[in-house]
């Protein structure tokens, strides 16, 4: 699996996870519960990770809900 985006935002990480369900493409929320190890400071960002395969699909879910800025660069590619 890889990151589609990090974020802090628990509001953003649930409306990315319903766009994403609705989709039916699997994906798994990294690092919700560190939360517990930082004391609840919100320091540790949360990832939503997708099957390589369904970046794509995922990718285009996330520029059509205008969310296009909270995406992780692609691995090999240069964040602009």
């Amino acid at each position: 699996m890889i990151p589609l985006l990090r974020t802090n935002d628990v509001v953003l990480i649930s409306f990315v996870e319903a766009l994403l369900k609705d989709a039916g493409i699997p994906h798994i929320v990294l690092d919700g519960n560190m939360s517990v190890v930082e004391g609840s400071l919100g320091i540790i960002a949360r990832r939503v990770m997708v099957d390589e395969d369904d970046r794509p699909a995922a990718v285009r879910l996330m520029i059509d809900a205008g969310l296009e800025h909270e995406l992780a660069p692609e691995k090999g590619r240069k964040q602009s």
